[in-house]
């Protein structure tokens, strides 16, 4: 069901720092991305690293609040012991059983991690060895998640593969909101420092990581333009007024215009 007037969804740029993410805007839902429901107010929070979703769930967030993870499948009367002995018991992640056999499993092979880090090095040898080894190796292990009788979780079932912003774009759009804000979207670059609300703490990279390449997330962001022609997203951001990506219903608008749409006064 989409909300009276449009949706915000919470990025983790640093950007949205002016933003105040502790309160209620009546009339609008609010979507939070990973690490947000630390510290943000929010009706959906999506989730999408191993290591995140197993913190929130740990945490209690998810047992009363609604929640969106990705390949979050549901094993029951599943004993992963056998799992356990593949992986070293410095890299398996596992949460308190409760009174029943149901969990998510969920994993990443340091072969795999191997591979990825070697073709990236192989395409782009001008990039850092050890930014990119560490970028290749987060989430490395085995990541067991032992769930209550009952909680607030929906499985993500499309999109796959992409980053949480714009996961919840999508999902605010399927729920039909027609005007899509877009809080801390800040774009990347590699060769400056990275930009995100939670580096250098739990399941985040440091604060001396370098950016990424945003190409995925452009494309991402680019598909959802294209696919919801109707819906009006206003790309919010104090540094810039043009138009990001020259999409017709993409308008970037500054943080004082959205508190006067939030606060009625336009």
């Amino acid at each position: 069901m989409s909300s009276l007037y449009g949706a915000l969804i919470y990025g983790n740029g640093e950007s949205r720092k002016v933003w105040d993410t502790t309160k209620d805007y009546v009339g609008y839902t609010r979507w939070g991305c990973n690490a947000a429901y630390r510290d943000c107010k929010v009706d959906n929070l999506v989730a999408i690293d191993y290591g995140i979703q197993q913190e929130i769930y740990q945490s209690g967030y998810a047992l009363k609040n609604q929640c969106w993870f990705a390949d979050w499948s549901i094993l029951e009367q599943f004993h992963p012991e056998y799992l356990k002995m593949n992986y070293p018991s410095e890299i398996v992640f596992e949460t308190q059983k409760h009174d029943n056999d149901v969990c998510v499993v969920q994993g990443k092979e340091a072969a795999d991690a191997e591979r990825n880090y070697q073709e990236m090095m192989k395409n782009f040898p001008h990039l850092d060895e050890n930014d990119v080894k560490e970028k290749c190796y987060k989430n490395v292990g085995l990541y067991i998640t032992w769930l209550h009788e009952e909680d607030k979780v929906e499985n993500i079932k499309y999109p796959v593969g992409w980053c949480a912003g714009a996961t919840a774009m999508y999902l605010a759009c399927v729920k039909g909101e027609k005007n899509i804000f877009m809080l801390g979207f800040d774009l990347s670059n590699y060769g400056e420092p990275l930009n995100n609300m939670y580096k250098g703490t739990d399941n985040y990279l440091p604060e001396n990581a370098k950016g990424f390449n945003v190409d995925n997330w452009l494309i991402q962001l680019v598909e959802i333009f294209k696919n919801f022609p109707d819906t009006q997203f206003y790309w919010v951001d104090d540094y810039s007024k043009e138009n990001k990506l020259q999409v017709k219903n993409v308008k970037t608008i500054c943080y004082k215009e959205l508190d006067n749409m939030c606060q009625g006064r336009v």
